[in-house]
């Protein structure tokens, strides 16, 4: 069963993954979340699914 501290530990690791864009390069970021705004629903909804998908496909290999 997993503890606390295991999910306080993805949380974390979430949050560093999630900066490493915007701090190395924020013209860039800016730019990727500017054209998000062209992006379809449907498209960027299968886009979550398809990363859903994976996170969940590496979850089950790893544990």
């Amino acid at each position: 069963m997993p503890h606390l501290s295991d999910l306080i530990a993805a949380v974390a690791l979430f949050l560093v993954l999630e900066g490493m864009a915007p701090f190395l390069n924020p013209r860039g970021m800016k730019r990727a979340l500017a054209r998000l705004l062209d992006v379809g629903d449907r498209e960027l909804r299968i886009a979550g699914l398809g990363s859903m998908a994976v996170g969940v496909g590496i979850l089950f290999l790893v544990r």
